[in-house]
């Protein structure tokens, strides 16, 4: 089960909130947002089995979540070969969702089952759950709080120790709500999102909720991969042991390395 039924609104919704530089709508300095286009700087093989929700590292390994019901999997990933070294899968019922490190514990939500599941991040083995109201998309941290996304225009920041609600913020573009929001990554103090169904990323002032940033992904997968069973853009990481920013997105063939370019 996918959510494909979300995309036709969803695109024709947010490229009127969230236009390309050069739209009637777009006006940079007025609304403070820095455009920017992806350029690849490395490709690596991934999965493309894998249903891609949440992507992170943690002292430079690479680790994944994986969905759709009897098909959820966290796994701990060689970048260079796409390989699965480690994998736990949550059970046929579960349908995987976010995935974030914090403290030497995997926290991986799961879409509509309303539970967080905590794994040690060595051994993959089971050490607690957290149950919460609602759906789960996407997960990060900014190494006080865990930051989730549920699909709406929120975020909502969680205790790591009991994942009770400690605040949230709605995500704004121009005042106006963004809703969709799905895999998180907090990179040098600030939020990055995907945006369900749209070929971009928003960069986020986790204070204010306010877009600061929209970085265009539209060409980031090559043509010759297109058309062939590939999902929409999902997949944000950031490896701390190089810099870099790495993308992928759902049955995707290629993860890529990053690097940001401004738009004029």
């Amino acid at each position: 089960m996918s959510r494909r039924v979300f995309i036709t609104f969803a695109v024709l919704s947010l490229m009127l909130l969230l236009p390309f530089p050069g739209s009637r709508a777009a006006d940079g300095k007025k609304k403070d947002v820095k455009y920017y286009k992806v350029e690849v700087i490395g490709s690596y093989p991934h999965d493309a089995s894998a249903y891609t929700q949440g992507l992170f590292f943690d002292n430079g390994i690479l680790y994944e979540s994986s969905g759709q019901y009897g098909e959820s999997s966290l796994r701990r990933v060689d970048l260079n070969t796409g390989s699965t070294l480690l994998r736990v899968d949550p059970g046929p019922a579960v349908f995987a969702e976010g995935s974030v490190s914090m403290d030497g514990l995997v926290y991986l939500l799961s879409w509509r089952e309303q539970t967080c599941f905590v794994y040690d991040i060595e051994t993959f083995d089971l050490l607690s759950s957290f149950s919460y109201y609602g759906e789960g998309w996407g997960l990060t941290t900014d190494g006080k709080s865990l930051i989730m996304s549920d699909g709406s225009s929120s975020l909502v920041y969680r205790d790591p120790m009991t994942f009770v609600e400690r605040r949230r913020v709605t995500v704004t573009f121009d005042g106006k709500p963004v809703p969709y929001l799905n895999e998180l990554e907090y990179i040098d103090g600030k939020i990055w999102a995907n945006v369900y169904g749209l070929d971009y990323i928003i960069i986020i002032d986790g204070e204010s909720g306010v877009v600061e940033g929209r970085i265009d992904c539209r060409d980031l997968l090559e043509k010759r991969y297109r058309g062939k069973g590939e999902d929409v853009l999902n997949g944000i990481a950031y490896n701390p042991v190089d810099g870099a920013v790495y993308l992928t997105g759902k049955y995707w063939p290629k993860m890529y390395k990053v690097r940001l370019n401004d738009v004029k």
